[in-house]
C-alpha cells in the first residue's frame, strides 16, 4: 500500500476485490448466516446514507452500545461513511454514571444500541439533551422519545441513495486520513476515563504494521470472543482479516454473562475457526476444560496424555530453538499428535491454527502448553493509544516468554525514568513512534502532552530488547505500577502474581503491594472450592476454625514454594516475596470495577477498595496468617 488510506478507502478496496467471499458470520435463529464482502459494503452504504438523511453531519459523534454482531460492524462502517466519529462503548458498563460520562464527554448526538442495552440508554437519556436520535438495532414493540428502528434508518438510506447518490459519495470521499474515526474510552480505571482519539490512518497504518508480523490463509475464519468496542478487535479482527480475504464470526450473546460464556465452546465447535482472538483468562479456562475432559476418560488416558504433553513441551523448548539435541523426540511428538492431541483439537473445531492473545501478559507455561497440543497461543502486546498492536509472536516467528516481533515500520526505544534510552538488555519504559500512535486524548490536552512527547508515545509499560534476538520485545510489567521498598528500590510485581495464579489451583487472583513499606504484602483471592476439597481430603470440616486454619496454611505453603527449599526458589528475589497475606472474601470482577473489560486487574481500584486490609497487614496482628480477618474470608 503506497498511500495513506482512510478506513473508507480500505473497505472500498477489499470489499470490491473479494466481493463474493464471506466476510461476516452470525448465528440467527439457531442458524449460522453468511454475509459477503459486497453485501457488507452495501449495508454500510445504506446505514451511512440513512444517518445522513437523519441530519448527521461530518465530524459529529455517534455512540455505539451493542453486543458483538454483524450490525455492530456495519453500523460502525455506516458511521464512518457518513464522515462521523464512532464512540464504541463497552456493554460491560454497569453503572449509569459510567455510561453517562462517556456520552456527555464525547458530545454524542446519535446513539445506536441493541434492545438488550436500550434500558441503560433510556435511563441516562434525560441527562443527554444533545442526543437527537436513538437507533435500536432490534425490532421492539414500542419506541420511546427520539427512538427509531434500524430498519427505518436503512429505508431512509435507500431513499437517500436513490435520490441524491452524489451527496453520499461526496461525503465519504471528503474523509481524510487524519480525520477521527473513533473516540475509544479507557476502561474506567480512574474517575474520569480518557477518550483516546484514533484516526482513520491510525487504523489502516496499524493493519499494514500487523501484516508485517502476522498472516492468515485466504478464506480463514476468525472467531472473535473479545468485545468489539476495543480497537484490538478492529485491527486484529475486522480489518486484518479483511485484508487477507478472511471472515469473522462473533459469539452469540446470552441473556446473562454466564449464558454468553456457555456459548463460547458451542460457537467454537460450530464455527470451526482457524484463528481466535482471546485473552489469558480465557486461555486458562480452555486449558482447565481440556484437562477435565482428559481426566474423565480415566487414569490410563490421563497418564498417556501427560507423557505426550511433557514430551512435546521438552521438544518444543521456547519454540525458536525446538528440537536440537532432542531430535529423537520428534517421532514421538508426531505419533502422540495423531493419537492424542488431534482429538483435543477436534474439541476446538479441528481447524485451529493459532490463538492471538492480548489484554495481559500470557504465562510462558500456557504458551508451552498450547503449542504442545498443536494450537499455539501467541503472546502479543499493544495498547489502545497505539491502535493497538506493537508486537506479536506468530507462526514460525516466536519466542516463548517474549511479547513478539515489533511491527514494521515502527520506532521503539527503552527509556529510564528520566527519559534517557537504556542499553539492550536493560529494563525501562517502552516508548514508541509511528503512524499508529493516537492523535491524543479528547478534550484533555494536559494528559496528551504528558503521554506524547515530541511524537513519542510513552506507554507506561516496562520492557527490554536484546542483541541476541533483534526485533523482539519483552514486556515485563507496568513501568508506573512498581513495588517500591522503604529504601526506594523498585520491582515489578506481575511475574510473581502471574506465576502464583497459574501455578496454584488454590489461588485465583493476587495483587502484591509495597509502597515504601517495611515489607511486601499479598492480597489474595482464594479458590474456595479447591481449598474446601483439600480440607475434606484431610478429614477436616472446612467450616470449622481448624478447617479455616488448614486452608490458610495451604495458601501460605503455595507462596512458600518461592522461598528456599520450594520448587520455585530463585525465580523471584526473596526481598519482594510477601511477608503477610490478606486473604479476601470476594473475587476481583468487572462488576466491582476491579477488573477491566480485557480481564486485567485494575491495581489502583483494588488497593483503594482494600486500603483497610492493606493497613491492617502492616500491624503485628495483621501480619499473622491466622488473623481474624483472614479467618473471616472463609465465612
Amino acid at each position: 500500500m503506497d498511500k495513506r488510506l482512510t478506513i473508507i478507502d480500505f473497505v472500498e478496496k477489499y470489499t470490491r476485490e473479494y466481493a463474493d467471499h464471506v466476510f461476516l458470520r452470525e448465528k440467527v435463529d439457531n442458524q449460522w448466516t453468511e454475509t459477503t464482502y459486497a453485501q457488507t459494503r452495501e449495508q454500510a452504504h445504506v446505514i451511512g446514507a440513512g444517518l445522513m438523511a437523519l441530519g448527521l453531519e461530518k465530524g459529529e459523534r455517534v455512540a455505539l452500545l451493542s453486543q458483538g454482531r454483524n450490525l455492530w460492524v456495519t453500523a460502525e462502517l455506516g458511521i464512518l461513511y457518513a464522515g462521523a466519529v464512532n464512540v464504541p462503548l463497552s456493554i460491560k458498563l454497569a453503572e449509569a454514571s459510567d455510561l453517562l460520562f462517556r456520552v456527555q464527554h464525547s458530545d454524542a448526538c446519535f446513539i445506536i444500541a441493541s434492545e438488550q442495552q436500550l434500558p441503560k440508554i433510556r435511563k441516562i437519556l434525560p441527562d443527554c439533551p444533545n442526543v437527537r436520535h436513538v437507533i435500536v438495532l432490534d425490532p421492539i414493540e414500542e419506541y420511546g422519545e427520539k427512538e427509531m428502528g434500524i430498519d427505518e434508518v436503512m429505508q431512509r438510506g435507500r431513499d437517500f441513495l436513490a435520490q441524491t447518490p452524489e451527496a453520499f459519495v461526496e461525503r465519504y470521499k471528503s474523509v481524510q486520513p487524519d480525520d477521527y474515526a473513533n473516540i475509544s474510552y479507557t476502561s474506567g480505571t480512574t474517575a474520569d476515563p480518557k477518550g483516546i482519539l484514533l484516526t482513520h490512518r491510525n487504523y489502516t497504518a496499524n493493519v499494514e504494521q500487523a501484516r508485517s508480523i502476522i498472516s492468515v490463509p485466504r478464506d480463514a475464519v476468525m472467531l472473535i470472543i473479545l468485545p468489539l468496542d476495543h480497537c484490538f478487535a478492529h485491527v486484529a479482527g475486522f480489518y486484518t482479516m479483511m485484508s487477507y480475504c478472511g471472515s469473522i464470526a462473533t459469539v452469540p450473546v446470552g441473556k446473562t454473562p454466564m449464558a454468553t460464556l456457555k456459548n463460547i465452546p458451542i460457537s467454537i465447535k460450530e464455527v470451526r475457526p482457524h484463528v481466535m482472538l482471546s485473552v489469558p483468562a480465557l486461555a486458562r479456562n480452555f486449558k482447565k476444560s481440556i484437562e477435565g475432559g482428559i481426566k474423565a476418560k480415566g487414569p490410563v488416558v490421563e497418564k498417556l496424555y501427560n507423557f505426550a504433553l511433557n514430551n512435546a513441551i521438552k521438544y518444543n523448548k521456547e519454540y525458536w530453538n525446538q528440537g536440537g539435541c532432542q531430535a529423537w523426540r520428534k517421532p514421538l511428538v508426531k505419533l502422540f499428535d495423531k493419537i492424542i492431541f488431534k482429538a483435543v483439537r477436534e474439541g476446538f473445531g479441528g481447524r485451529m491454527l493459532f490463538f492471538v492473545g492480548g489484554g495481559a501478559l500470557l504465562d510462558i507455561e500456557l504458551q508451552r502448553y498450547f503449542c504442545a497440543v498443536g494450537m499455539p497461543m501467541f503472546q502479543g502486546y499493544g495498547l489502545s493509544e497505539a491502535t493497538p498492536i506493537i508486537c506479536a509472536n506468530s507462526t514460525g516467528h516466536a519466542i516463548f516468554g517474549s511479547s513478539g516481533r515489533i511491527v514494521k515500520p515502527l520506532d521503539l526505544k527503552i527509556c529510564d525514568a528520566e527519559g534517557n534510552e537504556v542499553p539492550d538488555g536493560e529494563r525501562g519504559e517502552i516508548v514508541i513512534r509511528g503512524e499508529n500512535v493516537m492523535a491524543g486524548y479528547w478534550k484533555n490536552p494536559e494528559s496528551t502532552a504528558k503521554t506524547i512527547v515530541d511524537g513519542w508515545l510513552h506507554t507506561g509499560d516496562m520492557g527490554y530488547v536484546t542483541k541476541k534476538h533483534p526485533g523482539f520485545l519483552w514486556v515485563v510489567g507496568r513501568f508506573k505500577s512498581l513495588l517500591i521498598s522503604a529504601d526506594g528500590e523498585k520491582y515489578s510485581p506481575e511475574g510473581f502474581e502471574d506465576g502464583l495464579t497459574d501455578g496454584s489451583k488454590y489461588v485465583e487472583q493476587v495483587v502484591l503491594h509495597n509502597n515504601q513499606d517495611p515489607y511486601t504484602i499479598a492480597l489474595i483471592v482464594p479458590n474456595k472450592d479447591t481449598l474446601k476439597e483439600y480440607a475434606q481430603s484431610k478429614g477436616v470440616d472446612p467450616k470449622t476454625d481448624e478447617g479455616k486454619r488448614l486452608m490458610l496454611q495451604k495458601i501460605q505453603d503455595e507462596v512458600n514454594e518461592y522461598r528456599k527449599g520450594g520448587k520455585h526458589y530463585g525465580e523471584f528475589p526473596e526481598q519482594w516475596l510477601p511477608k503477610a497475606l490478606a486473604v479476601l472474601p470476594e473475587a476481583f470482577t468487572e462488576q466491582n470495577h476491579m477488573v477491566n473489560s480485557t480481564m486485567k486487574i485494575v491495581r489502583g481500584k483494588v488497593e483503594q477498595h482494600y486500603q483497610d486490609r492493606i493497613d491492617y497487614a502492616y500491624t503485628p496482628e495483621g501480619k499473622e496468617l491466622f488473623n481474624p480477618q483472614n479467618m473471616q474470608a472463609f465465612g
